[in-house]
């Protein structure tokens, strides 16, 4: 398999850390949607990471879709997704919080960029979605009678949610209040720990654009 984006990337991130807990060998591109566009649209048009080519040739371009094929490809005994029932819709659910709420913080980090005059309505509008699904996650580990999110072990969701902490923490300090949302705080720190994480990491940056 290969795997194309840099793990600064919430997307990218999250599923090279499957790829590891996995133990799948995969060859990694750390190709920019900026500096390396032109590489990228060889394999998806949308010009996006993360993008996965799978072993039969196939290219895979949305987070969700590739680690659906590697819990297929390891089984429902090794996969971080029930594949059915109550849990697997719960998981789903706090996935799609953690997932939406990347996008959030990535298009804000394009707003900077990428504009020169930034819309502070836009900005603001950003940053609401991503404090109110902060709430609505750290309710959600206040409840929680497991170690990690839906268990004894960590899972999808617990992994995108790591990624996501990290991902906001580095490209906007101060918009994550460690005080504010202390659960979550100790969570990040808790992924941040484990080998996974710690095999598959990159300090943020944004290459700009080419001219």
């Amino acid at each position: 398999m290969i795997l194309i984006g840099q793990y600064d990337s919430p997307f990218v991130r999250r599923v090279a850390i499957a790829l590891h807990v996995y133990k799948l060998p995969y060859e990694h591109r750390p190709w920019s949607v900026f500096g390396d566009a032109e590489k990228l649209a060889e394999f998806n048009p949308l010009r996006r990471v993360p993008t996965l080519v799978i072993d039969d040739g196939e290219v895979l371009i949305e987070s969700g879709a590739m680690l659906d094929h590697l819990d297929q490809v390891v089984g429902p005994e090794r996969a971080l997704l029930p594949p059915v029932g109550d849990v697997r819709r719960k998981a789903l659910k706090t996935i799609a919080l953690a997932t939406g709420m990347a996008e959030k913080a990535v298009s804000l980090v394009y707003e900077r960029v990428l504009h020169d005059h930034q819309s502070e309505t836009w900005i603001a509008r950003c940053r609401t979605q991503i404090g109110a699904v902060l709430d609505a996650l750290e309710a959600e580990r206040e409840t929680a009678r497991s170690r990690w999110w839906y268990g004894a072990a960590p899972g999808h969701a617990d992994i995108a949610i790591g990624c996501v902490l990290r991902f906001i923490s580095e490209a906007h300090p101060g918009v994550f209040d460690a005080a504010r949302w202390p659960r979550l705080a100790a969570h990040a720190a808790a992924c941040e720990a484990l080998e996974p994480f710690q095999a598959v990491q990159q300090a943020f940056y944004v290459s700009p654009p080419k001219t």
